[in-house]
């Protein structure tokens, strides 16, 4: 793929400029091009998106979604985060290509290379959007961690390694036990 220079990417020079198929996210005006993730990452989000969707769809109160699907904040800033969950008051924003506003709650899992983009960038950009509830997991250190926003600012409200039981704070009963995501090292 030729290289494309633009000083500041918006949404629109993304559809006119990338293969429909491409994996970009904007964050900032700043074009990042997602790779492939690994075998334990994609293991690891099927389990976790496994038990959100059996969640939400035994409640009824939502939709989740798994990576590759764009979530335009603005047009300025458009993610791919590994799993989403949109509370059904939010669906209306759900179109035939992406989701259009603030996801209730997003779950990113960290890669070697996404570590600071995850715990940092995203962390900062979920937050300044008003992302309800942010939890990030860590395969090499067999870590969850959930945050939830109070006052605009996230405040750690459980927090896993290896073992134990994690809970969610916007989904009253949701909650994963670390043997059922992580592959347990002896």
């Amino acid at each position: 793929m030729e290289t494309l220079v633009a000083e500041k990417w918006t949404y629109q020079d993304m559809l006119e400029n990338l293969p429909a198929d491409s994996c970009y996210e904007l964050i900032d005006n700043e074009l990042y091009e997602m790779p492939a993730s690994n075998t334990e990452h994609q293991r690891i989000a099927l389990k976790m998106v496994n038990k959100l969707f059996s969640f939400v769809e035994n409640k009824s109160i939502g939709e989740a979604f798994i990576a590759p699907y764009d979530v335009r904040l603005d047009y300025d800033n458009v993610i791919q985060p590994d799993i989403l969950f949109i509370k059904n008051d939010n669906l209306e924003n759900v179109t035939e290509k992406c989701f259009v506003g603030v996801p209730d709650l997003i779950v990113e899992i960290i890669s070697p290379k996404s570590v600071y983009r995850d715990q940092v960038e995203k962390k900062d950009l979920y937050e300044r959007f008003g992302v309800q509830e942010y939890w990030v997991i860590d395969p090499a250190n067999q870590v969850i961690e959930v945050m939830y926003l109070e006052k605009s600012e996230y405040v750690l409200k459980d927090y896993l390694v290896e073992k134990g039981i994690v809970k969610s704070v916007l989904l009253n009963g949701f909650e994963v036990k670390g043997e059922d995501i992580f592959s347990i090292k002896k």
